[in-house]
Formats: C-alpha cells, structure tokens, sequence
C-alpha cells in the first residue's frame, strides 16, 4: 500500500522535474519568476491552484467527461506559457501581480486545467492498472505539486541570487528570463502538429 503511494508520488514528481517534458518547467518558471521569497504565500497558492486545475482535468478524462484533441492541446500549452511569460515582459516592475490577484489565480487554474489535459496520456497507461482510479489521481496530483513547489523555490532562489549578489534589477532578471523562455517557445510553436 505504501509502495504504491510512494510510487505514484514518484511518478507525479517524475511528470514535473523530467526535462524532456521541459514545457512543464518552462510553465512554473515564468509563473514563479515575479516573486520573491517574502511572496512565498501567493507562490504556494499558484502552485497550488494550478496543480487543482490540473487534476480536474485528469479526473474529467479518467471518467471520460471530456475527450481530449490531443493535437489542440500540444498548441495550447505552449501559447499558455507564451501569455504568462509575455504578462512578465509587460509588467515587469510595476504592481500589476499585486493588484490583480484574482484574475491571475483564476488564469492559473484554467491553465492548469489545459496542461493536466497534455499529461492524460501517460496517466491513462497508470491509472488502467490502479484499483481505485480517484486515490491514485490525488497520489499523483500530491507527486506533481511537490515537484512544481521543488521548481518554483529553485526559481525564486535564483532569483534572489541574481538581484542580491550580482545586483540584477527586478525588472531586468524579469524580462531577461521571459524572453529565453519566449525564445525556446517558437520551436515548440512553430512544430506543433497543428500547425504541420
């Protein structure tokens, strides 16, 4: 019983910190990126709630409540990381993650919903061999929060490394970061099957 927990918490962890699957990592980065560690509370709540939305979305595919066109959702991840990483670009520096809060945790959790949609196909091949569909779904979605709290602490730390000993600006460490990650997107853009 606990080997399988530990298993499925593994897998969930896997799904995250494995840099083949990089669009994952990219997602936390550009979503973490703004904050510091004072922010850690609204950075705990993103996670959060985009892990929410992207166990909703396994929950409604595991009980086929929706279907998923697996080629529409290869290009909606990366045009979600492309909005999240353009928002930096443009407000960076100023308060605009401060004062809209709402729309952004509501954001996440759709984006988060979009992104759970992408994992379905791995999680199908796992969950097939489960008794209890639902206790692993949670198993997993605990692996997956763990692994995006791992990547967005890693972020923020760099973050504090960058503005304190080399005296990056905020603003700079910022937009500097969105647009590399803007810059790997194209190709993920440019390849997707629906544009093939």
């Amino acid at each position: 019983m606990f080997d399988t927990f530990l298993s499925y918490l593994q897998h969930g962890m896997y799904h995250v910190l494995n840099v083949n699957a990089y669009d994952h990592i990219l997602f936390l980065i550009v979503l973490s990126l703004p904050y510091l560690f004072k922010d850690w509370k609204r950075v705990l709540l993103l996670i959060t709630v985009f892990t929410i939305g992207h166990t909703l979305s396994l929950i409604l595919a595991t009980y086929h409540i929706i279907n998923v066109n697996r080629q529409l959702v290869e290009l909606l991840i990366p045009i979600t990381i492309l909005i999240i990483a353009l928002y930096n670009v443009f407000t960076a520096g100023k308060k605009a993650q401060a004062e809209k809060a709402g729309i952004l945790f509501f954001t996440t959790l759709f984006f988060g919903l979009i992104h759970g949609l992408g994992y379905v196909d791995n999680f199908e091949k796992l969950v097939n061999k489960a008794q209890n569909k639902l206790i692993t779904i949670l198993e997993l979605s605990l692996g997956i929060e763990i692994g995006q709290l791992i990547v967005a602490f890693i972020v923020v730390f760099l973050g504090f490394i960058c503005q304190t000993l080399f005296r990056f600006s905020k603003r700079d460490w910022v937009m500097i970061i969105s647009a590399v990650v803007v810059g790997l997107l194209i190709p993920m853009l440019i390849n997707s099957k629906l544009f093939s």
